[in-house]
């Protein structure tokens, strides 16, 4: 998303660039941010000088840190004879250094090895921290001591990109921040959601305020409830340790479904800059009243079998502590305070282990008035617009309509949007979008401190009751649609979830 409105193309950034990635050895760097560059190098979208840096505990040289990365870099943007060619240039500005990340003394060598990898220029610096957030802190002051960030104004210019969580309440969540300003400035600090890069995440604002048959209708007075939904088909994978101490809520509603909300239900900004549309969506998310706990369902998958195979319950899992309530599901009901949406239920639920793969938002409007096509009609239908995030990108529009034949007979028909059958272009993934803007210092798709303390004040007061209270999750079987009591408080609200 950029400031320049519709007809802003991608540049490449001004400068050199050194992309710092602390971290370099785990999953993240290996399968989102190293990919992402190199899809960027691909597109020219890299300055002309420009070098990966990678920083880690594994003893790794520079070539086998270059084989490490090819395993997951493809030629989406480059088919062809000049896909080898240009990975093996893109592998050449690639390079490792060994360290610890409490030792200041490794960040003094780094320095020593990277100077001379810049040429000894001024030159701008990306510091990508895919490290745990208990060694944030000990990495930015080693990084500011050892000589290798500047100021927030100045130029050379240095950012820091940040991965959640960023806390585990609004109290972590502050003294995260503060711990943080001591190095970073606000304007220097890019806390990453990868979700906001998804293509049909940005295209929310698009929708909403691009086309104007829907500024009339997106309100109380013609929307009855918005359901937000995140469906995995997968257990924790390997993750137990750092999911335990987290749950579902945490780890996906309080940040990915919390920030789709906020775009879906925001006013329109008075312009396309980062801090306009940031404002926006501060001000939404500060007219959410904390979402009361009987509001919320939480649940825990047990064993089940899907797609024939016999899947392990949660409190099965390497890592997972005996008799944890950490929930693998929940389902919240949330409510805006003003008088755009006064009174209309938004949905939200994630969760682990169940039927399906999938995220999607559904607009549901409200019934039809009078009685016209009773006869035609089974049953009361509601026009839909449903936003599939992913997989298969898609916006649909469900409306009634006559289906061929004598009989007047009603039946629902879609308008069908599908990305890769519209556009037939390679849909770029989020990172890429999110590296590019970290470079240009465009920070729309970024979250800002005031932002993230306004998210936290929505859950953390249930959060801190489901964890003292320790409430027992519902149990539900691996491969099911949820806990049974979500689809009770749906029916509360007079809907199901769709």
């Amino acid at each position: 998303m950029h400031a320049e409105g519709a007809s802003h193309k991608p540049k490449c950034p001004e400068g050199p660039v050194s992309i710092l990635i602390l971290g370099a050895s785990g999953d993240l760097a290996k399968r989102k941010i190293i990919p992402a560059l190199f899809a960027l190098y691909c597109q020219n979208l890299l300055p002309e000088k420009f070098q990966v840096v990678g920083f880690a505990r594994s003893r790794m040289s520079d070539e086998e840190f270059r084989g490490m990365a090819t395993e997951n870099l493809t030629c989406r943007y480059a088919p062809g004879n000049s896909c080898g060619e240009l990975m093996e240039q893109f592998l050449a500005r690639c390079f490792y250094f060994q360290g610890q990340y409490n030792s200041p003394e490794s960040f003094r060598l780094f320095r020593e090895r990277l100077l001379p990898l810049e040429g000894n220029e001024p030159t701008n610096r990306v510091f990508y921290m895919a490290i745990p957030p208990s060694v944030f802190l000990d990495v930015a002051r080693s990084l500011k001591q050892a000589g290798l960030v500047t100021d927030g104004g100045a130029s050379p210019w240095s950012r820091a990109v940040i991965e959640k969580p960023f806390g585990s309440d609004r109290s972590s969540s502050d003294e995260m921040v503060r711990n943080m300003a001591e190095v970073f400035e606000e304007n220097q600090t890019y806390r990453i959601d990868h979700y906001l890069g998804k293509e049909v995440i940005q295209n929310l604002l698009v929708l909403r305020f691009a086309n104007l048959i829907f500024d009339p209708i997106w309100n109380r007075a013609h929307i009855e409830n918005v359901q937000i939904s995140w469906k995995e088909d997968l257990s924790v994978e390997g993750r137990a340790g750092y999911f335990d101490g987290y749950g579902i809520i945490r780890d996906v509603i309080q940040n990915h479904l919390l920030q789709i909300l906020a775009l879906i239900a925001m006013e329109e900004p008075v312009s396309l800059h980062a801090k306009d549309i940031r404002d926006e969506k501060v001000k939404l998310l500060r007219s959410i009243p904390p979402v009361e706990l009987r509001h919320v369902v939480v649940g825990q998958y047990a064993e089940g079998v899907w797609k024939g195979v016999r899947k392990a319950g949660y409190l099965e899992e390497e890592g997972v502590p005996k008799g944890s309530v950490t929930p693998t599901y929940a389902a919240a009901v949330l409510h805006v305070a003003n008088r755009r949406w006064e009174g209309v239920p938004f949905l939200i639920r994630a969760g682990k282990g169940l039927n399906d793969r999938m995220t999607e938002i559904r607009i549901v409007f409200r019934e039809t008035p009078g009685k016209l096509y009773d006869d035609a009609l089974h049953e009361p239908v509601r026009n839909e617009l449903v936003i599939r995030v992913q997989p298969d990108e898609a916006i649909v529009f469900r409306i009634m309509n006559k289906t061929p034949g004598l009989e007047m007979k009603l039946g629902i028909s879609e308008l069908n949007l599908r990305y890769q059958a519209a556009y037939r272009v390679e849909i770029p993934d989020a990172y890429e979008c999110l590296l590019l803007d970290v470079l240009e210092g465009d920070e729309s798709l970024f979250i800002r401190s005031d932002e993230l303390a306004a998210a936290w004040d929505i859950f953390t007061p249930v959060l801190h009751r489901l964890e003292e209270e320790r409430v027992q999750p519902e149990p539900y079987a691996f491969g099911a649609e949820g806990p049974l009591a979500a689809a009770g408080l749906a029916g509360r609200f007079g809907t199901g979830w769709r």
